[in-house]
Order: structure tokens, then sequence, then C-alpha cells
């Protein structure tokens, strides 16, 4: 069994994407930064996913030895050009919370019809192993924003996003089995399961999952000059460009 680091302290991430390895039959066990010894964890300073998700799986597979793992993820707005974005873990401020963010957005989208808030939620997923490969996915999950929160399951604006594919059911109203069928980070980690199976069986190649798009490097690069995915159309499931300037 191969271990991998996910580069979160966010436990729920942590097991959901154990749920979704297991699965799909990956003999890996995931582990957060709270399970490895502490290591001075870079600044999310790029201003897209992907970048911000290399950044972070770059030191922990160096501060580690092991292969790492790491997204970046938010929710985007159409009748916000696209924001939160990567500021969505800190829309209401540094060191908000969930409910100060959920409080803030809903403020925001206070005079709209619900026709009008469409949203999705971005997952850019980095995979980076201690020899230097980097590989990066991103898909995304299109819907629309209530301003009632419901459900008690999932995290972050889990409760006032409604997908596409969820019968007007919000996310957290989900069960973990449904939000994983759809879910941003679900179609992400299935982009980037066949590109891991080759990292440890390094004789298979891996293949594409369709719907995604991955982007791999053999050294590394500065975040900044990861060369940009071109941007596809929106109806392809992955997205509009994201915006300049985390993680849910």
């Amino acid at each position: 069994m191969i271990r991998i680091v996910l580069a979160t302290h966010n436990a729920k991430k942590g097991v959901e994407m154990q749920r979704i390895f297991d699965r799909a039959g990956l003999d890996a066990k995931v582990v957060g930064l709270d399970e490895v010894a502490p290591y001075p964890e870079p600044a999310e300073t790029e201003r897209t996913f992907a970048g911000n998700a290399l950044i972070k799986a770059r030191a922990a597979a160096q501060a580690t030895g092991e292969v790492a793992i790491a997204d970046d993820s938010g929710l985007e707005v159409d009748l916000l050009n696209n924001m939160p974005g990567v500021r969505s873990a800190r829309w209401a401020g540094p060191g908000a919370g969930d409910e100060a963010n959920l409080r803030l957005l809903i403020a925001q989208l206070s005079d709209t019809e619900y026709a009008d808030r469409a949203a999705r939620f971005v997952c850019a997923m980095a995979l980076v192993t201690p020899s230097g490969q980097e590989h990066v996915v991103r898909a995304a999950m299109e819907g629309k924003l209530v301003l009632e929160p419901r459900g008690g399951n999932g995290f972050g604006y889990d409760p006032i996003f409604v997908a596409d594919e969820a019968d007007g059911r919000t996310n957290a109203e989900l069960s973990p089995a449904e939000k994983d069928a759809i879910s941003h980070r679900a179609k992400a980690a299935a982009a980037l399961l066949p590109i891991l199976q080759s990292v440890m069986l390094p004789n298979r190649h891996p293949g594409l999952v369709p719907g995604s798009r991955t982007q791999s490097v053999s050294t590394p690069q500065p975040a900044g000059l990861l060369p940009e995915l071109p941007n596809p159309a929106r109806h392809d499931g992955l997205g509009k460009p994201e915006p300049e300037g985390g993680s849910l």
C-alpha cells in the first residue's frame, strides 16, 4: 500500500479523498498534514487554482519525501465576475470560517433571482512525486445558489449550492455517495487516478478521463511560470477561466 500525503488540514477533505480512492480500488492510504511532521507551509500566492495546488503539493512532497496531492478549489459565481474564486476560503477575510463566508455571500446576492445565480465549484488537483514529476487536472460542478442554507452534510458553501444533477437538493442535503458521484473534487480525483496508478505502477501508461484536462511536467517549475491550460466551452463541465485573485 502506498501512502499519499494530502496537503490539507481539512480532515473532511481527507475522508472524502480516501472514500473516492477506496471505491476506485486504489491500494493507498491518504494522510493529511496533521498526520505528518510539521513543516513550513507556503502561502497560496498564485492567481489560479492550478498554481496554488502546485505550490502546496510541491512543498508537501519535498518536506515528507512522499507522493503528495493537493487541491485548490472554490466557488465561482457568474454575478460576481467568477468570485470568490481562489479567495473562497477567506471570502469574509483572513481567518474567516465557513459560516462567515456563507453569510457574506448570501448578503451579496440578496437582491438577485435564483435563475440568475449560476455558479460552479472548481477543483484543480496537483500530484507531485519526490523525484519531481508533476501533474495537474481540473474539473468543475455546475449549478445555482439558493439563499437559505439547507442540509447538514458537506462543508463550505455546500448548504447553498444546488448542482445541476442534484434534483433541487443542495450539496449539504446529498449523501456522501451522492456527492461523490457529481462533485468537482471527485471528478478531479477520477481524472488523477490513472496518473496516480502509473506512479504506483511505472510500466502502466496513464489514460485520460473524458471531460477532464491534465497537464504534466517532468521537472518542477516556479508556479508563476506554469503555462495556462486552454479554456474549453462551458458545456464540457470544466467551467470558466479562473478569476485573478480557497479551497472548498
